[in-house]
Order: C-alpha cells, then structure tokens, then sequence
C-alpha cells in the first residue's frame, strides 16, 4: 500500500544517522505522505526542530505537554497517525520502548498509538550485537514492532560492522509495506 493521503509520525532520536532522516523526510514527502516529526533531547544535540519543520512543512514536537501543539502531543499524534516510524532508533530509546517507559515525546507516542510503528535502529556495531540490545529487539517484535536494518556498512568508527541505519530507500519500502 503506498503512502499517499497517509499521515507518518517520524520519531527522530539521538544518532549521527540523523541525517539521513532529512533525506527521509523529503522522500516520505515526494510519496505523498504528512509527516510530522517528533524529537528526542538527543536528537537535538545534533539537529535543530527548525530543520524538520521546514522540511516537513509541520510543527515538530519536542515534549509531551507542547502547549503549541493541540493537546498533549503525544495522544493527539498517536489518535492521528496511519505510522509511526522511528529513524534512527538509538540503543537508549529501543531500550526504554521495550521496557514500556513513557517519559518523553518519542516513547509516549509508541505507548499510546493503536498504528503499526516501524523501526529503523542505528548504532555501533558493539551496540547492535549486546546481548541487552538483542533482547530488547525481540521484545519490542512480540509487542508488534516492525525493524528494517541496521545494515552492515561504514560506522563513524570508520570501521565496517552491522549498526548502520537502513538506506533511506529500504526505510520508504518498509513503510510501504508496513501501513495498513
């Protein structure tokens, strides 16, 4: 099913992978989508909202309780949603979805939408292969949750290992195949 007419919620964490999630932006927008981008405090160590709002055309939303955005964000995101699409995923995040933590705007939405989200994790290699890390990817898969990646590929180590977020169009496939 494609994206056309489909609202996507991109939920954006801490990763030098960030900015691929740009160009993710941009190619959910030429498929027809609305996105709406949703930021961790980690995310914006490395980009500003002002980016992706500029690029989404839409408010980004930084914290539960925007006053700026409807009511609180993270319900009237998730009752809007036909995706939730988090890209890049870091370890810290797929660790606090899988043990049901609710704290901020990224992992509040996943608990309180109905819509099938979709994860594109992207870490180092180190990272990727914990044992903790594993763990917490196969809980979040009996909870539902869909992953495409990480891929194998130059890290920011400037080693080659597995932990590198999925080519941008890898992600718009998954979501394709992901949205009811």
């Amino acid at each position: 099913m494609g994206l056309r007419g489909r609202t996507v919620l991109l939920g954006i964490t801490g990763s030098i992978a960030i900015y691929k999630s740009c160009d993710l932006v941009r190619r959910l927008k030429e498929e027809g989508a609305d996105v709406h981008c949703l930021m961790s405090a980690g995310a914006q160590q490395f980009v500003t909202p002002l980016t992706f709002g500029a690029l989404s055309g839409n408010p980004v939303a930084t914290d539960i309780w925007d006053k700026d955005l409807w009511k609180a964000a993270h319900l009237s995101f998730a009752e809007k949603a036909d995706l939730y699409l988090i890209a890049p995923c870091s370890t810290d995040t797929l660790a606090r979805l899988a043990a049901g933590m609710s704290g901020d705007i990224i992992t509040a939405t996943a608990v309180a939408t109905k819509v099938p989200v979709l994860i594109a994790p992207a870490m180092h290699e180190s990272m990727w292969l914990h044992p903790a890390t594993k763990t917490n990817v196969q809980k979040l898969k009996s909870f539902g949750y869909r992953f495409v990646g990480p891929e194998k590929g130059e890290l920011l180590s400037g080693k080659a290992g597995w932990g590198r977020l999925a080519d941008t169009s890898n992600i718009i496939a998954a979501a394709k195949k992901t949205i009811r």
